[in-house]
């Protein structure tokens, strides 16, 4: 009768290796802990329900086993597995667990204490082998997996920034074809044939108001807040609320601007995300917005200035007392005051921005060349 074989789960620092033997009701387990060999044996529910599980592995590199007072090799028995913790007996990144290149089916790697320095606990900073030993990590995975994993917060902005990307290319390729063939006269009609796809992927922007706050990205929202805020008041206040403004050739040359702004940016975020570097790209994204910037907001302080007088006329939004809360609100004054404000410490605050970036992007490519 074959002795089955419990589940190992491995995984290494430079100085110790860890099993995690999966097994649940385990008592007094028999463990050996030779040169390079490791020897387990016990009584346990494993895969195979309650039976007797044991295993055998020709280590890559010796281990220190115990001696006397000195006892590298660490065991600790939970409710539903087995640890064991070995001491290297020098310090080195293994390639593999096993001594041979063929692992037994039943091991397997944990990743999850692969970016852990140590074993036990300690306040030391951890390290991250993904980033010391890109190329192991790597090998690893397609070992184990047959492919590279991926974390699901990087698979998910490759899939949003691709999405949007293709998004916006849709909406300028539109734009275009229509304007080569129809001349000026597509201009009018613009917001007809892409004004819902506009708003659909500004809506999806939302999302990167959240993705500082569940650490999805570096920074704080109010960024990516104050970006998107007032995109979402052009589209979805002044134009979408006002058919006359949907006709002006001026959501025409906004959204050629905001397409340019957001298939660069979000192009070029996939391709990090990607690892995958384009010079060309690179210096399109932190130079392109020196022009299309202050484009962009002279387009939307247009659209509000030229409002004015609609929403004077029709008193949409306006609230006049008295009224049940003691309020008052007048949407042409509001229009005034928020385009004063666009054009000047909201310009100010968006170019100082965009202008960090560019500066932090230089310096690291300098530091890269010494």
């Amino acid at each position: 009768m074959v002795v089955p074989s419990p589940f190992v789960y491995w995984a290494q620092t430079e100085d110790a290796v860890s099993l995690k033997i999966d097994l649940k009701n385990v008592d007094q387990p028999n463990v050996k802990v030779l040169d390079s060999k490791v020897i387990f044996s016990a009584q346990g529910i494993g895969a195979r329900g309650q039976s007797q599980y044991e295993f055998a592995l020709d280590l890559y590199s010796p281990v220190k086993p115990n001696d006397g007072d000195n006892q590298p090799v660490v065991m600790r028995v939970f409710d539903n597995r087995v640890e064991l913790s070995l001491q290297k007996s020098s310090g080195a990144w293994w390639p593999r667990l096993t001594a041979q290149p063929q692992k037994p089916a039943w091991l397997k790697i944990n990743f999850d204490l692969w970016k852990s320095e140590d074993m036990q606990d300690s306040d030391e900073e951890t390290r991250d082998i993904m980033k010391d030993y890109p190329g192991m990590y790597d090998q690893l995975h397609k070992e184990e997996l047959g492919y590279r994993r991926e974390e699901f917060k990087k698979v998910y902005l490759i899939l949003y920034n691709l999405f949007q990307t293709i998004g916006f290319v849709y909406v300028l390729s539109v734009m275009s074809v229509r304007y080569s063939k129809l001349g000026y006269d597509s201009v009018i009609d613009t917001y007809e044939h892409v004004g819902s796809a506009m708003k659909f992927l500004h809506l999806m922007q939302i999302l990167e108001i959240l993705h500082p706050i569940f650490g999805y990205t570096k920074g704080g929202p109010f960024v990516p807040f104050a970006q998107l805020i007032g995109r979402i008041f052009v589209l979805f206040v002044m134009i979408e609320c006002e058919p006359r403004m949907q006709a002006k050739p001026v959501v025409f040359y906004l959204f050629v601007v905001w397409s340019t702004i957001e298939i660069v940016r979000h192009l070029f975020y996939f391709t990090q995300l990607l690892n995958k570097e384009y010079p060309l790209l690179t210096w399109i994204r932190y130079t392109a917005w020196i022009p299309l910037y202050p484009m962009g907001i002279s387009g939307e302080a247009y659209v509000m200035i030229t409002n004015i007088q609609h929403f004077q006329e029709t008193q949409i939004f306006n609230v006049s007392m008295p009224n049940d809360w003691n309020f008052i609100y007048n949407m042409p004054t509001h229009l005034r005051i928020h385009s004063s404000i666009l054009v000047g410490p909201g310009l100010l605050f968006l170019m100082t921005h965009m202008y960090k970036m560019m500066r932090k992007r230089q310096r690291t490519e300098a530091a890269k060349l010494k």
